[in-house]
């Protein structure tokens, strides 16, 4: 079972309101993620992917300073990235930003659209990602010393968006679930079991690990959320990879010197503990986006990049379409 795209990108657009006309939303600087290239991934087959990724920007009346975000892949120990082929139209600039360590969005500024003209911004990335593969020897790592681990990674052991991992519930969970396993990959593993078995897989609205807890059905969202949830309880820093149409969790064990890996896991999907079989190019790790209202200035948090188009258009009421593509157009050897 996997997350079907239409209902994951659905949920994840109506919560994060694609089009904001006359506010603005920006990012306000992300934490970056230590350890990130630390892992000595055990890599297998590689598949090449081709992807479009960007936006197709309508106008229904004149609109000034218009801009849009998107996330693309970016560079990881498991993945490479190739720009192949761009289409921006004259008058469109388009830049790319890193926040260090969780994703590169695609920034798209438009000067003024006048009614009926439209904007496709479409660029080509190959994607070259090598399977994950399982470790040899999973009994040699341990659970961090949270003491030892720097801020950012501490962070993956706190509360995010739909991860409540200091409810009392999820805590109680913690303390219980492979509370007797003899190493910390079997402790782990016996977490990533216990969720697969006590929520049954759903389509469903956006609703978080408390409530997926608490319901027990939920989709790739909410058993990644809770798997997530309960590591981070136990001492486990964890956090969510999003890929096309889908996410799995990930979660961090060090070796007796101290190296950290981040391990890749199925959530809902076939079973896959401690390797990843999919070949979809990465677009985000991590699950808690700082993101900045500039209208009214406040700060949010959320759990993905939120893919946003906003401008002043001269007629109120005047919102341009816009269209998100990000596809598969083509498939090749390595």
């Amino acid at each position: 079972m996997d997350c079907s795209q239409s209902s994951f990108e659905e949920k994840r657009f109506v919560r994060t309101l694609i089009v904001l006309l006359g506010m603005g939303f920006w990012l306000a600087g992300a934490v970056p993620a230590a350890g990130q290239f630390q892992q000595d991934a055990d890599l297998g087959e590689a598949t090449v992917q081709k992807w479009q990724i960007g936006m197709i920007i309508t106008a229904t009346g004149t609109c000034r300073a218009i801009s849009g975000n998107v996330a693309v892949p970016d560079q990881w120990p498991e993945q490479s990235v190739e720009i192949v082929d761009e289409q921006i139209p004259p008058g469109v600039d388009v830049k790319y930003e890193t926040m260090a360590g969780t994703l590169k969005q695609m920034i798209i500024k438009i000067t003024e659209m006048e009614a009926g003209e439209q904007a496709k911004v479409l660029v080509t990335f190959a994607v070259r990602r090598s399977m994950q593969l399982p470790p040899n020897n999973p009994a040699q790592f341990l659970l961090p010393d949270a003491r030892a681990l720097d801020r950012p990674l501490r962070e993956y052991l706190k509360p995010s968006p739909y991860i409540e991992s200091t409810h009392p519930k999820i805590k109680a969970l913690a303390r219980q679930i492979g509370a007797d396993s003899p190493t910390a990959w079997q402790r782990v593993e016996a977490i990533y079991d216990w969720v697969r078995a006590k929520v049954e897989y759903q389509d469903v609205p956006l609703k978080g690990a408390l409530k997926a807890l608490e319901d027990g059905t939920g989709d790739c969202d909410e058993l990644s959320s809770l798997f997530i949830a309960i590591c981070r309880a136990a001492g486990v820093p964890a956090r969510t990879v999003r890929v096309p149409g889908h996410c799995y969790p990930e979660f961090y064990l060090v070796d007796a010197n101290g190296g950290g890996r981040w391990f890749p896991c199925q959530a809902a999907g076939d079973r896959a503990f401690g390797g990843m079989p999919d070949p979809r190019p990465i677009l985000q790790k991590g699950d808690n986006i700082p993101f900045r209202d500039l209208g009214s200035r406040r700060l949010s948090r959320e759990r993905f990049l939120p893919e946003t188009l906003v401008g002043v258009p001269l007629i109120r009421g005047q919102i341009p379409q816009v269209q998100v593509v990000c596809e598969q157009v083509e498939e090749q050897a390595p």
